[in-house]
């Protein structure tokens, strides 16, 4: 069973504290000049870990991915007519 997993983007005061940022999830990504990290965490435990996070001293604030509630199937779409003529080719 997969487990449902969402991002948090945490935005921070030096990179020195990142270390203790990795700790409240999955680690990714971090922005030395912007100073962000992009951290995975399951849905059930979202509100206990941004809550946590927004407690930090360092921390200036911590938004949420809405990559889980985008919709994915794209339906209607029109094929690219070059790319059809191209793969009928047979080259």
């Amino acid at each position: 069973m997969r487990t449902m997993r969402q991002g948090l983007i945490v935005w921070f005061q030096h990179m020195k504290n990142l270390k203790h940022i990795k700790r409240h999830g999955h680690f990714l990504y971090a922005s030395k000049r912007l100073k962000y990290a992009v951290l995975y965490v399951n849905q059930e435990e979202l509100e206990k870990i941004e809550h946590k996070l927004m407690k930090l001293t360092y921390v200036s604030r911590v938004e949420r991915s809405y990559k889980p509630f985008v919709e994915t199937n794209f339906e209607n779409a029109k094929p690219d007519k070059a790319k059809q003529y191209d793969y009928k080719m047979g080259i």
